[in-house]
């Protein structure tokens, strides 16, 4: 997969995993995208894990695996914050 196509594919991901998770995520464009290819390999590794199979294939499951990947990351980014926010 070219750089170009998993940038895409990472913005695409963190949009769809921001619109599931429920609350306010206040992050721009760029910080989507990084987001969404952080979960899509995180995503990928795992079920690279499961399955045997080769992380650079798109099927359907991997992106599910993707999305799963993206919301854990904004639930611990989530996490992160309010527990930040709760020290200062």
């Amino acid at each position: 997969m070219s750089i170009l196509a998993f940038i895409l594919f990472g913005l695409v991901i963190g949009l769809l995993a921001r619109a599931i998770m429920p609350g306010r995520q206040s992050m721009g464009l760029v910080a989507t995208a990084l987001v969404g290819m952080a979960g899509s390999l995180i995503g990928g590794l795992i079920g690279n894990l499961i399955s045997g199979d080769s992380i650079a294939h798109l099927r359907g499951a991997g992106i599910i695996g993707s999305i799963l990947g993206t919301l854990f990351l904004l639930f611990l980014m989530g996490y992160a914050g309010r527990h930040r926010r709760a020290l200062t």
